[in-house]
């Protein structure tokens, strides 16, 4: 499989991409930049680029790309229950815990998605505490709150505190 690695500036700061010929594998947020493949860049990767660019202009909504994120079975689960959740919407732990089956699995639940190999595509960042307090993002607090202002979600927002 022709594996590909490039790198996106964000509003978030710098952006890896992973993926090969058949999907995108990781999406992650860097300090730094690593290795980039040479050559030409899988089609599903220079997608994946364009499209969260897309996403960060405010141009798009939803991503169009085949996933494989690397996990248990349980964490691909989760990480499918996320891709439920529409843009401009939040979610909890418990909702997704109880949409798994059994709220019992809260704290499975969120350990699966701070191990989500795929940020913003697979959303976890709008999986917000029940009390709607924004707890748990791998990649920080700062980022999720960001993304969720994008999305014209956080909780007690609306379109005329945001960019009003």
């Amino acid at each position: 499989m022709n594996a590909g690695i490039t790198y996106m500036d964000s509003p978030l700061g710098l952006v890896k991409i992973v993926g090969d010929t058949t999907a995108i594998k990781m999406v992650s947020f860097v300090d730094d930049k690593g290795e980039e493949s040479g050559g030409i860049l899988p089609l599903h990767v220079r997608h994946c680029k364009k499209q969260l660019g897309e996403y960060f202009q405010g141009k798009r909504k939803e991503f169009n790309l085949p996933l494989a994120p690397e996990g248990t079975d349980f964490q691909k689960e989760a990480w499918d229950a996320l891709l439920e959740i529409p843009f401009g919407d939040t979610s909890t732990y418990a909702k997704q815990a109880v949409r798994l089956g059994d709220i019992k699995k809260i704290r499975a639940v969120g350990g699966a998605n701070g191990k989500n190999p795929i940020a913003v595509i697979i959303p976890c960042h709008r999986v917000i505490g029940s009390d709607g307090s924004l707890t748990g993002f791998a990649s920080g607090i700062d980022k999720k709150e960001w993304l969720l202002k994008h999305e014209n979600s956080l909780p007690g927002m609306n379109q005329t505190t945001l960019f009003g």
